[in-house]
């Protein structure tokens, strides 16, 4: 299984989907991971992930009218490990330094509701795959955790998470899967959109995006 990067199209927002898919997915990946110290990354990861998946094994939430409440859920805890502030600061790179406060203000929970919105109904499609630890790094405040997921179909695919320690507590900020970077992604699709357009032009997709995810929610 190979994941390709989409390009951003001028006139409508294309974000990688067989990539991103696995990014909300990849959350749960660590629930099979050995059992360390209380303070690793790889243990502050898995006690999301146990949340996570509490969610997705609740019968009362699996029901249809549940799925907004669901989803929520799924949201406030994926929110409390992912620091998506420092995703989109990553994804902006250069070009975060040019925005204003406002601007940046504006953009965090815009890039946060896009990636939440667009996928978080993949973590759903879980199916109990069989997960590898491999190993974990740590340098310093950062660290990589290195996982992998076997398919039914045993294809591997690689997984590796890279976290900031921030008061203690290890977040990640982006997730490379068959060593494909999240946000490296993002920063090439933003970049070309800029540099073609403007940075008003890349809000204006990325909202456009939102209510179309907005518009698809209400009518299921």
């Amino acid at each position: 299984m190979r994941f390709k990067i989409q390009d951003l199209k001028l006139k409508k927002l294309i974000i990688c989907y067989p990539l991103l898919s696995l990014w909300l997915f990849a959350v749960i990946c660590l629930i099979h991971a050995v059992d360390v110290y209380a303070d690793t990354p790889t243990q502050q990861v898995k006690q999301t992930v146990d949340k996570v998946l509490d969610i997705l094994k609740n019968k009362e939430l699996k029901r249809p009218e549940k799925t907004k409440e669901r989803r929520a859920l799924i949201r406030k805890t994926v929110l409390e490990r992912f620091d998506f502030e420092e995703m989109a600061k990553r994804s902006l790179a250069l070009h975060w330094r040019n925005r204003t406060p406002e601007e940046r203000k504006e953009f965090v929970p815009l890039y946060t509701d896009l990636l939440e919105r667009s996928y978080i109904k993949k973590i759903e499609s879980y199916t109990d795959e069989k997960i590898l630890y491999i190993g974990e790094k740590i340098e310093g405040e950062y660290s990589e955790v290195n996982t992998k997921i076997v398919t039914k179909r045993n294809v591997e695919i690689p997984i590796d998470y890279k976290l900031l320690r921030k008061n203690g507590k290890w977040e990640v900020y982006d997730v490379v899967i068959e060593g494909v970077s999240l946000v490296n992604n993002y920063r090439t699709q933003f970049n070309k959109i800029i540099r073609t357009n403007s940075y008003e032009e890349l809000v204006k997709r990325m909202k456009n995006k939102q209510e179309e995810e907005l518009f698809e929610e209400k009518a299921r």
